[in-house]
């Protein structure tokens, strides 16, 4: 038995936009990931100092997770954006009066 397609796919003309952001959102949070291990690797002691009742890494490595949930908002809601903006409605074939 053969089923057909559950849902047309048309061209998305946002896709080069989306393409691009997501390419500097993942080198923002690369570059944030590799602050991360560098401070490692040069000063593991500074990871240790105590702040409050948590340490540095443990607060840079919530920063990493929370970072990577504001981007991942950002990406969806300026890809949501462009789509709107970018691909014409569909009207499949019904006439709206």
């Amino acid at each position: 038995m053969h089923h057909g397609k559950s849902t047309e796919w048309k061209k998305d003309n946002a896709a080069s936009l989306k393409e691009l952001l997501g390419k500097w959102l993942f080198i923002l949070y690369t570059l944030a990931y590799a602050g991360f291990i560098f401070i490692n690797v040069i000063s593991p002691k500074f990871m240790g100092i105590e702040v409050s009742s948590w340490n540095v890494a443990i607060l840079y490595g919530i920063g990493l997770i929370t970072l990577a949930m504001v981007l991942a908002f950002i990406y969806n809601h300026v890809s949501t954006h462009a789509e709107e903006l970018l691909n014409p409605p569909q009207n499949n074939g019904e006439n709206k009066e």
